[in-house]
């Protein structure tokens, strides 16, 4: 008679996002290890996360601001911290979204030699992106303290919304194009064409009126279903908007805008694990 413990489970059967819940110290240790890999031979090390930013901020604040003009438009007050704010999230982004599709290349010697739950290495390279997301964080939020910002509980949860549905977006794209990426290395590319659309596809240099303006109202619908163009008008609310005279209007309801938001990252982040638990049993063979 068989019992429970009799039963015989295929080895290598990976539980999806689910199962990584039981790996949360090897996850941990992936963390170091890349952080480790990341700046391995550095001599500045960590220091890099923040003068990448600061370097592409100055570069933007002296195009846009200066030579644009743009930090002299009357519904841009305090432009250097509406464009940091765009700055950070589009660089969180574009460096989760990245280092998930190479994450699964990146670590061909360990999925070749030991079976843990593949999602682990995309996951991996998310939160890597967190740990220089947040010095950054700091840096706005003292920035937009200095410059007189007042916070206010909406603000900051509209900002946090808008984060997390980011971090599903970047995740989601991530599996999808991370596991597409060990049979077709042109993936590469193709997240290499995304960091550089995402600053300009999103309201980081410039309002959103001026899109409204140029566009029909279902563009600028679809404009705003990118969670990363809603997400960077999150931070604007959450860390801009109480550092001016607060008469800047933002396109539509925050409701709608977040929830819509939600729904297109949550539906990538679905796509992106099915895609992800579809290929995987081959990715040892392949790589």
């Amino acid at each position: 008679m068989s019992t429970k413990s009799d039963v015989i489970s295929r080895p290598g059967t990976s539980k999806g996002l689910f199962g990584v819940l039981q790996y949360r110290y090897l996850l941990k240790l992936l963390v170091k290890k890349e952080v480790r890999i990341r700046y391995r031979g550095s001599w500045l090390g960590m220091v890099w996360t923040y003068i990448k930013p600061l370097t592409q901020f100055l570069v933007f604040y002296v195009a846009m601001g200066i030579f644009m003009g743009m930090g002299r438009s009357g519904n841009l007050q305090v432009y250097p911290v509406y464009l940091f704010a765009a700055v950070i999230v589009t660089n969180f982004f574009t460096e989760a979204f990245g280092n998930c599709t190479r994450s699964i290349l990146s670590n061909s010697g360990l999925i070749q030699k030991i079976y843990l739950p593949r999602e682990l290495f995309p996951l991996a390279s998310l939160r890597v992106a967190f740990v220089h997301f947040f010095p950054q964080l700091v840096i706005l939020l003292l920035g937009a303290a200095f410059t007189g910002w007042i916070p206010d509980i909406k603000g900051l949860i509209i900002a946090f919304v808008g984060f997390f549905a980011l971090c599903c977006f970047a995740f989601g794209l991530g599996l999808f194009f991370g596991s597409i990426n060990v049979f077709y290395r042109d993936a590469e590319n193709i997240t290499d064409l995304v960091a550089m659309i995402a600053p300009w596809a999103a309201p980081c240099f410039y309002p959103w009126t001026m899109v409204a303006a140029h566009v029909p109202k279902w563009l600028l619908e679809l404009y705003f279903a990118d969670p990363i163009a809603v997400c960077v008008e999150a931070f604007h609310r959450g860390f801009w908007w109480g550092a001016t005279d607060r008469a800047f209007q933002f396109s539509g309801s925050w409701v709608m805008r977040l929830g819509v938001s939600l729904l297109v990252s949550l539906f990538c982040l679905a796509v992106g694990e099915l895609t992800f638990k579809h290929l995987e049993g081959r990715f040892a063979q392949e790589l």
